[in-house]
């Protein structure tokens, strides 16, 4: 089987420099949905046509699928002309069997309904078999013409229906699935007399009628799988859709959902069962979470990899590890390179960024700690900030194994703290501390009795500090 992806149109109403089928929903650009889809169904080859932005869509499509063969259509002149141009560029081996046609924009696509088409295609040994649906309003799409036996006879496009062609309801998907020997000689025979001017691939219905071949419709019960998004309002009704879908099928899967219509999943995100999602949170990119985790609620994390156990609340978190039993937030922002280990705490209004932090270890409280490595059962102090970077270089700190740091800590990096070391509050550390040591920065504290009643007085301050005796001290310091 060949599958052939058409990609070439230019998108006008999306309005925008991204070429149409790049547009993302669900972790995904809408090609990329369909190239997933029909890679379900293990083809001998996939041929993608681009035209419209190619210098954006072709290096794309090759990420996504790098054995793909890329066609260029330079005219846009109908599907008919682009599914020559992706004929012409198959190897001959590849001219046999079957063909199928598939679109760049229908992200709601799934393998398994191409499946059931092609299967009931091959089995009728048809010439063409058309991918159609039932719709209460029909209007813009082709219609699928049938005789008064039920026998498909053709396809007409809207501009070109009559009055009563318009009145039925079963719509041409644009999925159609060809006999390769078909569809050698029906190419050269399609013309583009018609309203638009345009080589209709589905022109090629009415040639296999003429030749007195099979002809045949598939209704896929799930309609909304060829829908596709002409412009943006019509992506995120498709980006909907496709949450919901992905959430519903999670929920079968035994996660728990609190509010789906505030969960937004994407497609790669791998969950165990048992995991529980709290509403407002995003899982993005290759988020993985694992059982009895409990992720929100307004929680935003891509590609980060959560723990058995762990609870994560009111965060965003990016390329980062989340230890089993770990704990992080409020009000956390794990930034790439964040490895936070087993049983660790990450605190309110933290920031990480290329931190190891062992198991057990915890920053409880508003510290930006970056390029650090703090071992295993060591409590960083709140305040504390891990001064990284000398306006040309960052350099690393690191804390060991059950180290106590104070308040307020500063640590100049490169800086290490040796195991079972404490520092003082307020302590700016330049230096390396060694295991088990205290160091302390601070000067000692001077305490001048009497200065509030001299430098303010007449102040709600001065008249509390009477109240509560200062008076006497004053005396006593004059």
């Amino acid at each position: 089987m060949t599958v052939v992806v058409l990609a070439a149109g230019g998108g006008t109403r999306m309005k925008s420099k991204t070429a149409k089928v790049l547009h993302p929903l669900a972790g995904r650009s809408m090609v990329g949905h369909v190239l997933a889809a029909v890679a379900e169904l293990q083809p001998r080859r996939v041929v993608a046509v681009v035209g419209h932005q190619r210098e954006q869509v072709a290096p794309h499509v090759s990420e996504a699928m790098p054995e793909a063969l890329i066609a260029v259509q330079k005219t846009q002149d109908g599907t008919g002309h682009a599914v020559r141009i992706a004929w012409e560029a198959l190897p001959e081996a590849d001219r046999e069997g079957t063909v199928l046609v598939a679109y760049g924009d229908t992200p709601l696509l799934e393998g398994r309904s191409l499946a059931a088409f092609l299967e009931d295609h091959q089995g009728a040994g048809r010439a063409v078999s058309i991918l159609s649906g039932i719709v209460a309003r029909p209007h813009g799409y082709g219609r699928v013409v049938r005789d008064a036996d039920g026998g498909v006879t053709g396809i007409v496009e809207q501009k070109d229906a009559s009055p009563e062609q318009l009145a039925v309801n079963e719509i041409n998907s644009g999925i159609l699935a060809f006999d390769a020997a078909f569809l050698r000689e029906a190419l050269p025979r399609l013309s583009a007399d018609n309203a638009a001017g345009e080589y209709y691939l589905t022109d090629t219905v009415a040639l296999a009628r003429q030749d007195g071949l099979g002809v045949g419709a598939f209704p896929l019960d799930d309609v909304l799988q060829t829908e596709g998004a002409n412009d943006r309002a019509q992506l995120a009704e498709l980006g909907r859709e496709k949450n919901r879908r992905i959430v519903a099928d999670w929920m079968r899967a035994g996660v728990t959902v609190m509010d789906p219509a505030t969960t937004w999943i994407e497609v790669d995100v791998q969950l165990a069962p048992d995991v529980t999602i709290l509403p407002g949170t995003q899982l993005l990119g290759a988020t993985v979470v694992e059982e009895d985790a409990v992720i929100g609620p307004d929680c935003t994390l891509q590609d980060v990899e959560v723990g058995a156990g762990a609870r994560v609340v009111r965060t965003h978190g990016q390329l980062a590890v989340i230890g089993a039993g770990a704990t992080v937030g409020p009000f956390s922002y794990l930034r790439p390179g964040t490895r936070l280990g087993a049983g660790g705490k990450i605190g309110a209004f933290v920031e990480t960024k290329n931190a190891q932090i062992g198991d057990g270890a915890k920053v409880p409280h508003l510290s930006y700690v970056g390029d650090a490595e703090i071992g295993e059962g060591t409590n960083i102090g709140a305040g504390t900030i891990v001064a990284n970077y000398d306006g040309v270089h960052k350099h690393r700190t690191v804390i060991g194994k059950h180290a106590r740091t104070a308040s307020n800590n500063t640590f100049v990096a490169p800086v290490t703290v040796g195991d079972g070391a404490a520092t003082g509050a307020g302590s700016v550390i330049r230096e390396d501390v060694p295991a088990g040591a205290l160091a302390v920065t601070a000067g000692p504290q001077r305490t001048i009795s009497g200065w509030v009643l001299r430098r303010r007085e007449g102040t709600a301050q001065a008249d509390a500090a009477r109240a509560a005796g200062a008076a006497d001290e004053q005396a006593q310091e004059i």
